[in-house]
């Protein structure tokens, strides 16, 4: 059973239909990225998941549930944050998930407790949480949204405000619950690169319609992609001649590295080929098609029509 799907999904406000036939799933311990520009109506998709919003058309099954005729059955297995986390500044970090506690029945304090370690706020959460920084709020948030041990976690832009060490932290969390709680994670986001790190595979919309859903994993295994490589070797001149006259390959040099423009298959045989002639090799970087530049392949540069 999927944890999540949606079938069909439509909104229309006054006449105007703003999301189009939605129709995508995400498993169990996946981690989902939906992503598109401004105004493509992801933020509307996600509060619709959540019961915040009605479905003009369609359905959301969580677990089985129908959101829209089992309402109640289907929201228990769903945490989420829509937008930002809000917290009880003047509480305490465990003060604040007591209170909650209280609205979801059978959460005990081995509950509280795990998921504080599961989001690593052990030492901060009997601090005021007025005195968090943005990045720690984010956790007490998700602490909120795993306090019932939801099937499905949904996050609006949770890296939203961050410094990198702060966006470091919510993505390693964010795959560590996926993995160890097996909750799917649905993120709606337009950081691309960090979408890329943090998940499985993505959703594209654009203006309303999802227009791809992809594996992440398909923009780094193709071996017949070509990428850039560069290649800081001791005699550059040398390196790329040998290249050229053993592979018919055409290079340059910027900045004293040796560039190619090849496929990943090659790789191995260019090495080799400045293995054999002696030359000595300090280091090698490629660069891959990037979720970005599929992103745009995708969607175009005039997004929002």
């Amino acid at each position: 059973m999927s944890a999540i799907e949606l079938t069909n999904v439509s909104k229309s406000i006054k006449g105007k239909q703003i999301i189009k036939d939605l129709n995508f799933k995400v498993e169990p311990g996946e981690v989902f990225g939906f992503i598109g520009p401004n105004g493509a109506g992801k933020t509307t998709t996600i509060r619709m998941i959540a019961g915040l919003v009605s479905i003009s058309e369609g359905d959301v099954t969580v677990m089985g549930h129908s959101i829209t005729k089992e309402f109640s059955k289907a929201i228990r297995h769903v945490g989420a944050i829509v937008e930002n986390p809000e917290v009880y500044p003047f509480l305490t970090g465990m003060q604040n998930l007591k209170y909650y506690r209280r609205m979801i029945p059978g959460i005990t304090k081995a509950r509280i407790d795990e998921v504080v370690s599961l989001v690593g706020l052990e030492k901060a959460i009997n601090q005021k949480a007025g005195r968090y920084s943005l990045g720690m709020r984010q956790r007490l948030g998700i602490a909120q949204a795993l306090l019932h041990k939801p099937s499905v976690l949904i996050l609006d832009e949770p890296t939203n405000g961050l410094d990198p060490a702060g966006i470091r932290e919510i993505r390693q969390y964010i795959r560590a619950l996926a993995k160890n709680e097996n909750v799917a994670v649905i993120i709606s986001s337009h950081f691309l690169a960090e979408i890329e790190l943090m998940c499985d595979r993505i959703g594209i919309v654009k203006n309303g319609a999802l227009i791809d859903v992809q594996s992440v994993d398909d923009t780094t295994t193709d071996t017949t992609e070509l990428r850039q490589v560069s290649i800081e070797v001791d005699q550059p001149e040398v390196a790329l001649e040998s290249v050229k006259a053993a592979h018919q390959i055409d290079g340059d040099i910027v900045d004293g590295l040796v560039r190619f423009e090849i496929n990943k298959d090659t790789i191995p045989l260019i090495i080799q080929t400045l293995v054999e002639k002696d030359l000595l090799i300090y280091k090698v970087e490629t660069s891959k098609t990037r979720l970005e530049d599929k992103f745009f392949d995708v969607i175009g540069e005039n997004v929002i029509e």
